[in-house]
């Protein structure tokens, strides 16, 4: 497993969603591989964040153009991907939490479903594009909570708003790749046939800089730091746990293949661990514990609820079983995780500690890449 960093120089690259905390990993690693990124989001939504305090922004000396606006905005997001004229773009803006899906489901769909549209309507009026990576979810599937880990061909569905959204969002996807961009009879509709589009669905994603609320790994160490116990809402639930790094890696690689305009990687892929790899969040939680020491603790939420971290106090439906078959991506893209869950949780408290001390977290995390990359081409 590598990546082609030849691939990259030079290369201009779209990624919306760039404020964020997978955005932001994925921009900072680009642009390190020197492709000339532009991104195109809202403002972080979280004080501290990954954007900020890896010095992300123009103001910083930056190489990353950073645009910000929405994504629910067609008319500045056409004039902004054909401004920048990119090569490949990686859609990653989204409403990214299952719990505020349900407390507001509007803004879930429009920016989750009819973001992709948008973005998928500028990239077909944008003739300079070749790659896109539409990145969903692992919740996008119709889950039956069985052991057996969902396939690319699996049913779309999902019970939450959120997850529906990113279902819903697959379905647009495949529907433009096979109406503008697989056949000569889409270009009569404004399509390419040059222009290959991909979908990412990556399991539960854990990394340093991710602040938000809601996410069990956050939810941990905003405690542990309180010295108080993390309320757990269902320590039972089983999730596919990745560091962020392992399925970034995965994207850019499926954006190479499709790079050199290999058709038969213009599909869905799941991005996921081994499935040893996939366990409970309280199997999570006190491996994290063992690992902060100081007498990090968790407790049980009484009124239950969805697998994850939190202190929401509203027993809202989340699955409490899911799992990723990742067959496909380790057979045809050669891509694979490398980082079990514990060794995943040391690298996020180096980070987040290191980030207690002051340290240059952009150095900082750029070395946790570069560590990453000599192990996966050992």
């Amino acid at each position: 497993m590598a990546l082609d960093p030849s691939a990259w120089r030079g290369r201009r690259v779209f990624i919306t969603g760039h404020t964020g905390f997978k955005g932001g990993w994925l921009s900072l690693w680009l642009s390190s591989l020197g492709a000339h990124v532009t991104g195109y989001a809202l403002a972080p939504n979280t004080e501290p964040n990954f954007f900020t305090l890896a010095k992300l922004s123009a103001d910083t000396g930056s190489t990353i153009d950073g645009i910000q606006n929405d994504i629910r905005d067609y008319p500045r997001l056409l004039n902004a991907v054909q401004q920048a004229q990119p090569e490949v773009i990686f859609h990653l803006a989204a409403q990214p939490l299952v719990q505020r899906s349900y407390a507001d489901p509007r803004e879930t769909y429009e920016t989750n479903v009819m973001g992709t549209v948008n973005l998928l309507e500028a990239a077909r009026h944008t003739s300079s594009v070749r790659a896109v990576v539409v990145v969903t979810s692992d919740k996008c599937y119709e889950n039956h909570e069985t052991h057996t880990g969902y396939v690319e061909d699996d049913p779309m569905g999902g019970h939450d708003p959120y997850s529906n959204s990113k279902g819903c969002a697959e379905l647009v996807t495949s529907a433009f790749r096979k109406s503008y961009f697989s056949s000569a009879a889409s270009e009569t509709f404004g399509g390419s046939l040059h222009t290959l589009i991909a979908s990412a669905r990556a399991g539960n994603v854990i990394g340093g800089g991710d602040f938000s609320a809601d996410r069990l790994v956050p939810d941990l160490l905003r405690a542990f730091s309180q010295n108080k116990p993390a309320l757990m809402r269902h320590p039972l639930a089983v999730r596919p746990w990745q560091h962020v790094m392992e399925p970034l890696c995965g994207y850019i690689m499926l954006a190479e293949r499709l790079l050199k305009a290999e058709r038969s990687f213009a599909g869905a892929w799941n991005f996921g661990p081994a499935d040893m790899d996939s366990v409970s969040v309280g199997q999570m939680a006190d491996t994290l514990c063992s690992l902060w020491g100081q007498q990090a603790s968790w407790l049980p939420q009484r009124d239950g609820g969805g697998g994850g971290g939190g202190d929401s106090n509203q027993p809202l439906h989340e699955a409490k079983l899911l799992k990723l078959n990742s067959a496909k991506a380790r057979t045809q893209l050669a891509w694979q995780t490398i980082l079990p869950p514990e060794a995943a949780l040391v690298l996020i408290i180096d980070w987040h500690n290191a980030h207690l001390r002051g340290d240059d977290m952009r150095a900082f995390s750029l070395q946790q890449m570069s560590d990453y990359t000599t192990a996966i081409t050992r």
